[in-house]
């Protein structure tokens, strides 16, 4: 599909746009997440510093990723609510400096724990060989709390984003011509699995309170809850995207 967009002028549009960032985003985390499952199941150590890079990396897909669902909402919005603009709001310049941002705001949360890391990390552990999981970055409590708060921050906004302009469509679905029914539900159905996307996504965010405490219970355990949490909440909302086109 990457391959299609790159080679077909006609998809230079607002909405392919962010649709081909989202299946370069979706597929380089998915490589990324199925390499570290892969590593600590079977406990391979790595260098620590190839780790922290390589975790934030994936910390950087992981909020990228949703970020261009409500990219894409917006856009939806702008094509139905506004369609007289839209034409001069949703151009490849604009598309592309909008796609700028989103990767600059990706970048804030996983940057400033890499730094952080470096500025706490004794200078001995640096030569260490670990088993690369999020978990060896976030050895500071307050650390982890911090970008559990602002992950859990940008989930709420994100969320309301999306509620709104569900709402909003909505509404424009009412008073629409029979002529503009048809584009006016299927926007409405695809801000609904944009929504089911991004609930799926975020709820990563909660998946390290359920993994570490069966940690210390029983192993294996945790080992096949966390496999399931990968399918469910990592592997399944990247599904759902080529559903809407």
């Amino acid at each position: 599909m990457i391959f299609t967009f790159l080679k077909k002028e006609t998809f230079r549009e607002t909405r392919y746009i962010l649709f081909a960032q989202t299946l370069f985003v979706d597929s380089a985390l998915m490589l990324l997440t199925d390499l570290t499952l892969t590593g600590s199941s079977h406990q391979y150590p790595v260098h620590i510093i190839p780790c922290y890079i390589f975790c934030t990396l994936t910390s950087l897909l992981a909020v990228c990723s949703p970020m261009t669902l409500v990219a894409m909402c917006l856009e939806r919005y702008v094509a139905i609510c506004i369609p007289l603009r839209h034409a001069s709001i949703s151009t490849p310049k604009n598309t592309f400096i909008g796609l700028l941002v989103i990767w600059s705001f990706s970048f804030v949360i996983p940057l400033f724990i890499f730094i952080v890391c470096f500025v706490y990390i004794p200078p001995g552990v640096l030569h260490l060989y670990v088993v690369c999981t999020v978990e060896v970055m976030l050895q500071k409590k307050w650390l982890a709390d911090m970008r559990a708060t602002s992950l859990q921050l940008l989930f709420i906004i994100m969320l309301c984003i999306i509620v709104s302009t569900y709402i909003k469509i909505m509404l424009a679905a009412r008073s629409a011509s029979s002529e503009r029914k048809n584009s006016t539900n299927k926007g409405l159905k695809t801000i609904i699995l944009h929504g089911v996307q991004l609930l799926l996504c975020m709820m990563q965010l909660l998946i390290p309170y359920i993994e570490m405490p069966l940690w210390k219970v029983n192993v294996m355990v945790f080992l096949n809850v966390r496999y399931s949490n990968f399918i469910l909440f990592l592997i399944l909302p990247r599904c759902l995207s080529p559903l809407v086109y």
